[in-house]
């Protein structure tokens, strides 16, 4: 079998802070940050342009602390500095890899990072370069997902990829619901319209107002980044498509 062909120029993958777990109960799996370090330095070495942007609900979510009674503002802060530990991780392990890897963050922390501006961004990508955004869109009350969005149009990415525990988006939980049927297909206003909580609405719609297709997978299932860049149809796709189609995984 010969080497593949990946058929997209610029990606930005969007990871939970959550997929960064692992089997431990709080903070970062060192075992699976590794895994997705190698997954990703597979996709650079095909030549794709990569952006992540990572959440930061393995170490603090400020939403379960605002509910709470903290000042919402603040612990939106709190979660930004989160994305941040999460990003300087990653990188670290990327560059273990040897992949050159930059950490650009929303809020100016220049000890540690960068601080994003549109074109060096765009400039350290074409250069080779992994971009990880850190720090959300540096803004309360706006959570990773939009700010995936929001980088992956400002850059210019062909597809924003989301990783998730399961094999795509379901009608609901298949963890739950043994009955719960899978999309292959789908429509960014059929996932509005379900209330399909794959991502935040806004982000939904940020992709669909700019044409951005999203494509929803397993990051557990190894080797599937690869494939899904050299064009395997893999998960959910979402795009601006007529019609949904859906299966049954029974």
């Amino acid at each position: 079998m010969g080497k593949r062909v990946a058929i997209y120029k610029r990606i930005l993958l969007k990871i939970s802070g959550e997929g960064l777990l692992g089997s431990a109960g709080y903070g970062i799996d060192p075992i699976v940050i590794k895994q997705i370090a190698d997954e990703i330095n597979e996709v650079v070495e095909l030549g794709v342009q990569v952006g992540l942007v990572l959440g930061g609900g393995n170490i603090f979510r400020g939403a379960g602390l605002a509910e709470a009674g903290m000042d919402r503002v603040t612990g939106d802060h709190m979660g930004m500095l989160a994305t941040v530990i999460n990003a300087l991780a990653l990188q670290d392990s990327l560059e273990q890899n040897g992949t050159n890897v930059r950490v650009m963050s929303a809020l100016k922390i220049h000890d540690v990072c960068e601080d994003y501006i549109r074109r060096r961004a765009i400039r350290h990508l074409e250069k080779g370069r992994v971009v990880i955004f850190a720090a959300g869109t540096g803004n309360p009350f706006f959570t990773t997902d939009t700010a995936a969005s929001l980088r992956a149009i400002e850059v210019g990415a062909d597809l924003l990829i989301k990783a998730t525990k399961v094999d795509g988006i379901y009608s609901a939980d298949p963890v739950i619901d043994s009955e719960a049927i899978h999309y292959p297909e789908l429509t960014f206003d059929y996932v509005l319209m379900e209330k399909l909580n794959v991502m935040d609405a806004t982000a939904i719609v940020m992709c669909r107002d700019n044409n951005l297709p999203l494509v929803v997978f397993n990051l557990n299932n190894q080797g599937d980044l690869v494939r899904l860049v050299c064009g395997d149809e893999l998960g959910t796709s979402v795009n601006n498509i007529e019609e949904p189609s859906e299966k049954n995984n029974d």
